[in-house]
């Protein structure tokens, strides 16, 4: 061959597609026999199915509706429960109590952990010091318990640390797992899935109302370890100063309470260094005098003069009790009632509770709860992953729009992504039938996988009349057919072997996330590759002649690039239906 010699081509391209359309690929030689056996069944069923197109679209629209239908009844909850392989128990004793006793009852509470056969070690922490981000009393505990494999399954476990549990008598317990507390306490302030915050001014309305709301969730399915913010009574010592007996003796109310401040507090008066060490010189009275309120009283401030003058005479000073702590949020005095959902689903419980919230406890004027944690966070991502998911399907529709300019055809590969629902809803329903965010991810992600099996039917109809001078009837929709059958298996087969792995154990540590993401493609993939052999097909065949007179007569007013064939010699022929009506 001269490779200075041009090579000049004996036909034009448009020949070539002439010669392979007078040679239709009717014969199957060279598939495999599982190919050979899949077209001659495709083959039955399309013929079966564009004789029938009103039962198959029909079937199609009811199995459609019939999915929808189901998905108001399913559950929903945040995110799916995580297997940590450990759990964080959370002690709340009674305010005020001391670090000895807090320490006693966490003692107790390890040996009866250690009863339990899966519990490999347990480690706790009474109280947290003042400088700590989390600053706790004494009166808190927090148990990590580790796990060790069992037999017995998560719930069964849990079942049993909370029997254990309850022998613990006047002490508060919050059962759950590191990463889920954390996450529990960074959405709502609170270490439980579900936060109600009751908002009033009076402390005492507050507490009353707060407990009235604790024993109505109690009685509700699925709510366990319902708690109150504690908030009780403690002793407290009230000076209430004398402005006139102030006045009397010259004295600054001021400057008595920065006395005060050094008589319970104390002050720094100066350092000692020994060696590398700072020591503070820390200036206050005995413990034992701080305590006696006669001490108290008698405890001497100078006036202008520099006369003792006792404390009792320019103060009254008496025991008294407060509530230990009063939490505000946005200016307004609140108290949590915090709850844990257990063998339910956190959406349906929290209707429940809210019903019964709204119907057993009428709250006084001026006072109204809030529902936080996980709940509200659920409700926040689905209406947000809702909203993305409108924008996704419309972005979707206006890329296959700039390419085939016919909005029937775009419709008519689009229509997978109903035939999808179908498979991921049975799938949803056969796993436990709960929505969460993750479920919700998988709808989406699935909603361009679908419409790929589409995109490549149609795409090669249009190239069969286009390319290979085919006319719009029964023989070119089954060729087309059988000809993108193994692609579209193929690739559905491929996208399906990889999410397999992660659907056969949900309870594995780390697939939490990834199974109900799985799962909902898996399903969506199996109910949209099946339908489409059939329902696609026989769509195009009824709705696509008038959707491919729009496609051509656009790419003819030169809106898509026709470099081989003339816009005046197009090869769509608009010919008679050969199908029966």
């Amino acid at each position: 061959v001269n490779p200075s010699r041009p090579i000049k081509p004996s036909a034009a391209p448009w020949q070539f597609w002439k010669k392979r359309v007078a040679q239709p690929e009717s014969d199957h030689e060279m598939d495999s026999g599982l190919v050979r056996w899949l077209k001659r069944n495709d083959t039955r069923l399309l013929h079966w199915g564009l004789k029938r197109p009103r039962l198959v679209m029909g079937v199609a629209i009811g199995l459609i509706l019939a999915a929808a239908s189901l998905v108001p009844f399913f559950g929903t909850e945040f995110l799916p429960p995580f297997n940590e392989g450990s759990f964080t128990i959370n002690f709340s004793t009674p305010a005020g109590t001391s670090l000895e006793a807090s320490n006693q009852i966490g003692v107790v509470g390890e040996k009866l952990l250690m009863q339990v056969p899966e519990v490999q070690y347990v480690s706790r922490r009474t109280g947290r010091a003042e400088l700590d981000e989390h600053a706790e009393p004494p009166a808190n505990s927090e148990i990590e318990v580790d796990l060790k494999p069992s037999d017995r399954s998560r719930e069964a476990v849990l079942a049993d640390i909370r029997q254990k549990m309850d022998q613990l008598k006047g002490v508060t317990v919050n059962i759950g797992q590191p990463i889920s507390h954390r996450l529990d306490h960074l959405l709502s302030g609170v270490r439980a899935q579900v936060a109600i915050k009751l908002f009033g001014n009076d402390l005492n309305e507050l507490r009353t109302n707060a407990d009235r709301i604790r024993q109505t969730i109690s009685t509700v399915p699925g709510v366990v370890d319902v708690q109150i913010e504690k908030q009780v009574m403690v002793p407290q010592l009230m000076v209430r100063l004398k402005r006139d007996a102030l006045q009397r003796y010259g004295i600054q109310a001021g400057r008595v309470a920065e006395n005060l401040e050094v008589f319970y507090n104390g002050k720094v008066t100066g350092q000692v260094l020994d060696g590398p060490q700072t020591f503070d010189i820390l200036l206050r009275v005995q413990n034992n005098e701080r305590i006696d309120i006669d001490k108290i009283k008698s405890a001497e401030i100078s006036d202008a003069q520099g006369n003792a003058i006792p404390l009792g005479q320019v103060a009254d000073i008496a025991y008294t009790t407060a509530i230990n702590s009063i939490s505000h949020e946005n200016t307004l005095r609140r108290i949590v009632i915090s709850c844990n959902v257990q063998g339910r689903d956190l959406g349906s419980t929290v209707n429940e509770l809210q019903i019964k919230v709204a119907q057993d406890v009428k709250l006084p004027t001026g006072y109204f709860v809030q529902y936080g944690g996980q709940f509200e966070s659920q409700q926040e991502a689905t209406n947000l992953i809702g909203l993305l998911s409108i924008f996704s399907i419309l972005g979707i529709f206006l890329v296959l729009y700039s390419h085939f300019r016919s909005s029937r055809i775009v419709l008519q590969i689009m229509l997978n992504v109903p035939l999808a629902l179908i498979g991921s809803v049975m799938a949803v329903m056969l796993t436990g039938g709960t929505f969460s965010v993750a479920t919700l991810v998988g709808f989406i992600t699935l909603t361009g996988i679908a419409s790929r099996n589409g995109i490549m039917m149609i795409s090669h109809y249009i190239h069969l009349i286009e390319q290979e001078g085919e006319k719009f009837s029964e023989q070119m929709i089954i060729r087309g057919s059988l000809e993108r059958l193994v692609p579209v298996l193929m690739t559905a087969l491929v996208a399906a072997l990889a999410l397999i792995p992660l659907t056969l154990d949900a309870s594995a540590a780390g697939k939490e996330i990834l199974y109900p993401v799985a799962t909902v493609i898996l399903g969506g993939l199996l109910s949209s590759t099946l339908l489409d052999i059939i329902v696609t097909p026989v769509v195009f065949h009824q709705f696509g002649k008038r959707a491919l007179v729009t496609y051509f007569r656009n790419k003819n007013q030169g809106d898509f690039n026709t470099d081989d064939v003339p816009v005046n010699d197009a090869p769509f022929i608009e010919p008679e239906l050969t199908a029966q009506r």
